[in-house]
């Protein structure tokens, strides 16, 4: 139980189609302290961003609906989202792959199958730097 002095846990959307990876990531922040959000496409990832206000999203790249690299986008063009984390997990491991997700404000881009240690501390230096009042 949190005391009334402690910060309420960050909050991070977890965009994933395929159940057992969403549920793999969702356990692993949970169990580092992290409030999860989950969304099973792309359209349900951004509506969940717009209902929840997460400070990290990570998400799949190829989701039904809409891709992570769309939602990438729509995140970065509103400047009420422009700030969040974004970190991709993809099977699109191409050197092509990876840098078109860059260059489309990915901040940082992961193959599968990914290091689940990797990814925390992906998410935690996501979250540090876009703290609040930042």
């Amino acid at each position: 139980m949190r005391s009334q002095s402690e910060p309420p846990p960050v909050r991070v959307l977890v965009a994933e189609d395929n159940d057992v990876i969403r549920q793999l990531i969702t356990v692993n922040l949970e169990l580092e302290g992290y409030e999860v959000v989950q969304a099973s496409d792309g359209q349900a990832c951004l509506d969940a961003i717009r209902l929840g206000h997460p400070r990290v999203v990570v998400l799949d790249r190829s989701m039904p609906q809409i891709d992570g690299l769309a939602v990438t986008a729509a995140l970065r063009a509103d400047p009420a989202t422009s700030g969040i984390g974004v970190v991709m997990v993809s099977a699109k491991a191409q050197r092509a792959d990876v840098r078109r997700g860059l260059e489309g404000g990915v901040d940082v881009y992961l193959t599968k199958p990914f290091d689940p240690e990797v990814l925390i501390r992906a998410v935690r230096a996501l979250a540090d730097v876009r703290a609040p009042g930042d």
